[in-house]
């Protein structure tokens, strides 16, 4: 069957033609060809031990939330505890590009099981934390390790299988952060409640153990054209690292530990930009730099980096502020908000595995158009609920969301994948879901501000007594409403719903931008690799 994909594109994703089939040969570390042909399906305990590692990511990123009250209860640090998740993905986030670009290096095998290591590890000390500062240190030893897991298996899914066989590895991850959004909290909770908050970090041992010693007894990398090998860029990898870490830090505590526009958000902003500028001046003498100008100067990586990052921005909308309405607006409880919100995760994995019958006919571009075109117009109709919506109404806008941005996400992933060689292959995957994470931190930070100026407006004009003078406490005051009159109670939910309507607005904006970006700026079939196209 011909590829959708075949085009006549140069290295940096440029068209020759409108009807063109010049093939695109891959390149090695040298720069030359090299053959790029996925070896023969990996077998069985492979697949299992990389969902398994996946698995171990996914459900770091959401088991932690329902124990934080015993956990402050036993070690305090109560105004400190946000940290044991933004900790976290810092570490995971600022890392992705450095060990994509080892993984291209070294190979994935040594850093994938370098990264499980590391993650045991730390999951082994936060067991063992005696304060919460420990126990943010220790999140962050494992976000070092959860960085090399999150990039690696993602590269390695695209080595091992062929491009028409990639949907149904990748719908397979997918169906793991699935799984673990939903089960997460509720093991969370369980483990807490009728064990200990330990057990939330030791159950990582035996997985962690298991997938370790599966990887390392199953996975053989296919063996590749040996390609020049020069020195690790440490000072690029170290620069990457101390401005991604400045900037995100200023992102998180953006607005929450203080103003936007006082001295230590305004100081950390500076210092992350001068930092942005000696990775540039870094990177460019670097003779193997850990982020590469390619990345960049090829409009189809440029492309999907920019429109997975505004898939990050929009995120924030169902995942943090779903849960806000569901329980502040609509008076349901933890569970039900849980429910409504998770309704997408069951046809996100679902769409992404059947996208392939899509982007095999009208191609990858095109493809996550259509998902992400339908995204936004599946976020604008939240604006156009009533008041007060019915649960099953944001519930259904959660599974069409699901749907579509599962049609979106996939074809840029395996599409981006498939135009590069195995030499970049792990660069490239890295800085995607670079961007799609710094998306995701900076969609936090802004959206919260437009939330927490709705309502501060809302309050300021507000026709009603006894409401909260201050915005921490509005959701005190949502959460137990018969201190308040019934009238403060109903405005004051009002006001909350007008606040989500704006998030969603702003999530709407995202989606839009994504669409233009890929409109604008991806090239209308991508340049996929011609021995990947005949694998097809």
């Amino acid at each position: 069957m011909a590829s959708a994909e075949s085009t006549g594109a140069g290295p940096d994703g440029t068209s020759s033609g409108p009807a063109a089939d010049t093939p695109v040969p891959a390149r090695n570390a040298t720069g030359g060809a090299t053959a790029d042909k996925p070896a023969a399906r990996p077998p069985t305990p492979v697949v299992a031990s990389l969902m398994l590692g996946m698995a171990l990511v996914a459900l770091d990123s959401t088991i932690v939330a329902t124990a934080v009250p015993q956990i402050v209860g036993e070690l305090g640090g109560f105004s400190v505890f946000s940290w044991l998740f933004s900790g976290y993905l810092l570490a995971v986030t600022v890392t992705l590009p450095v060990y994509g670009k080892l993984s291209d290096t070294f190979g994935r095998k040594p850093v994938l099981l370098f990264g499980i290591g590391l993650f045991l590890v730390g999951s082994l000390l936060c067991a063992s934390a005696w304060n919460m500062a420990a126990l943010i240190a220790f999140r962050i030893v494992q976000g070092l390790g959860g960085g090399a897991l999150q990039g690696t298996i993602q590269t390695l899914a695209a080595d091992l299988y062929p491009l028409k066989e990639r949907p149904r590895i990748q719908a397979r991850m997918s169906s793991v952060w699935a799984t673990s959004a939903v089960a997460g909290p509720a093991l969370g909770g369980l483990l807490a409640s009728y064990a200990h908050w330990r057990w939330i970090f030791l159950i990582n041992l035996p997985l962690a153990g298991l997938a370790l010693w599966m990887i390392a007894r199953h996975l053989t990398e296919p063996v590749r054209s040996p390609g020049r090998r020069g020195p690790v860029d440490w000072a690029g990898a170290l620069a990457v690292f101390a401005c991604g870490g400045l900037l995100l830090f200023a992102l998180v505590q953006g607005g929450v530990a203080w103003p936007w526009l006082s001295a230590p958000s305004l100081g950390l902003l500076g210092a992350s930009a001068l930092l942005a500028v000696v990775v540039v001046r870094v990177e460019r003498r670097a003779e193997e730099p850990i982020l590469p100008g390619w990345v960049w100067r090829r409009r189809t990586i440029a492309a999907v980096n920019l429109a997975l990052a505004a898939l990050g921005l929009l995120m924030v909308a169902p995942m943090v502020f779903m849960p806000t309405y569901a329980q502040s607006v609509l008076g349901l409880g933890p569970v039900g908000a849980g429910l409504v919100m998770s309704v997408m995760t069951l046809s996100w994995p679902i769409s992404a595995a059947l996208s392939q019958h899509v982007y095999r006919r009208i191609g990858f571009r095109n493809t996550a158009a259509v998902g992400i075109g339908l995204a936004a117009l599946i976020l604008f109709s939240f604006t156009l609920l009533p008041y007060p919506a019915r649960p099953w109404q944001p519930a259904l806008i959660m599974l069409l969301l699901g749907g579509a941005l599962g049609l979106f996400q996939l074809p840029l992933i395996v599409g981006v994948q498939s135009t590069v060689g195995w030499a970049e292959r792990g660069t490239t995957t890295a800085s995607v879901l670079f961007c799609r994470q710094v998306g995701q931190s900076v969609g936090a930070a802004l959206l919260a501000a437009v939330a927490n100026a709705t309502i501060a407006a809302r309050l300021a004009d507000a026709p009603v007594s006894g409401l909260p003078e201050h915005l921490d406490d509005v959701a005190k005051a949502l959460d137990r409403p018969e201190l308040l009159s019934a009238a403060a109670a109903g405005y004051l939910r009002e006001a909350v719903a007008a606040a989500v309507e704006h998030i969603f607005l702003g999530a709407t904006a995202a989606a839009v931008a994504a669409l233009l970006v890929l409109l604008l700026v991806a090239p209308r079939r991508f340049p996929v690799l011609p021995e990947l196209r005949e694998e097809e």
